[in-house]
């Protein structure tokens, strides 16, 4: 669980138009309140009598990674988790890789890191990901003794 992706470090994001299914997904974020799949969000939009397709969704969640409105977890399996990013910027996390809870980390020096990496190599528009998992205290298993 958990390649995060992060915009790049040295253009501000584009605005974007807010659209009713925009701020639809993005309320449906914020009240799962952790890391959410595509689906998920779909699955609560239609529960709570919003109609959207799940196509919708996923273009609307590319459109807010886009713009540096969310960070974005991926899991071993390929899928995409979206989270809101805070005003101030994108987090790192670190991800369960039982229950998928998550926790923001310090990571000031990989972000001093990239932007050095791109100031000495001349290269624009730098991402980077980052990925860190563990097991947390609730899921590990500690053994008898």
């Amino acid at each position: 669980m958990g390649v995060l992706r992060d915009a790049p470090t040295t253009k501000p994001p584009a605005p974007r138009r807010s659209t009713r299914q925009r701020k639809a997904v993005l309320s449906a974020l914020h009240a799962h309140g952790g890391f959410a799949s595509a689906r998920d969000l779909h699955a609560a939009l239609e529960a709570g009598g919003t109609a959207i397709g799940l196509t919708t969704v996923y273009r609307t969640l590319h459109a807010l990674e886009s713009s540096g409105q969310v960070d974005v977890m991926r899991e071993r399996t390929g899928e995409r988790r979206y989270r809101p990013r805070p005003p101030d910027g994108h987090r790192h996390y670190l991800v369960c890789r039982g229950c998928g809870l998550s926790r923001v980390v310090d990571a000031e020096t990989v972000e001093r890191w990239a932007e050095n990496v791109a100031e000495t190599t001349g290269f624009a528009e730098v991402e980077h990901t980052v990925e860190l998992t563990g097991i947390c205290v609730r899921c590990h298993v500690t053994p008898a003794a």
